[in-house]
């Protein structure tokens, strides 16, 4: 199986034939890549309407504050939605994001944090995904949204 590229302008769309079956969790954390393990994230649920995972804030996400990147957040979103979408989309085609908007609402500086992604719209076109992520206490950490473009395969519609 190959990785899942973050559909970036740098790398390209998600491929949706990498992707694995929404029930196959231990797959899909096969799937996320080099950049998904330095995260640490590990998904413990994987389904075309939600997405959820766990990572363990450490030292290399953290900024000079010592509190967790915003990017770490942004980039959450966009791995979970991205793969969720993707999951969704399946043999269509790809996806690829087009708008990430993140709010940081609890400053962590260590533990688990638990993210969930859940769609808001998924339509012919585009998909908008919304994540979530919590402390081990439950509260809020951070809310992100994430819109992503339906590339369908040519010859498909």
């Amino acid at each position: 199986m190959s990785p899942v590229t973050e559909p970036t302008a740098a790398t390209g769309p998600t491929d949706a034939t990498s992707m694995p079956t929404a029930a196959d969790a231990d797959a899909v954390n096969g799937a996320l890549g080099e950049f998904g393990r330095h995260l640490g994230l590990r998904v413990v649920e994987a389904g075309p309407d939600r997405m959820v995972a766990t990572w363990t804030v450490g030292p290399h996400l953290l900024q000079p504050y010592g509190i967790v990147h915003g990017g770490v957040h942004c980039s959450v979103v966009e791995t979970l939605g991205s793969v969720g979408g993707a999951i969704w989309f399946g043999e269509r085609g790809k996806v690829v994001g087009v708008s990430n908007s993140t709010d940081f609402y609890r400053a962590v500086t260590a533990g688990e944090i638990t993210s969930t992604a859940t769609p808001v719209h998924q339509g012919r076109t585009q998909q908008v995904w919304v994540v979530e992520s919590h402390d081990a206490e439950g509260r809020l950490v951070s809310r992100g949204q994430l819109r992503l473009q339906n590339l369908p395969r040519r010859g498909t519609a």
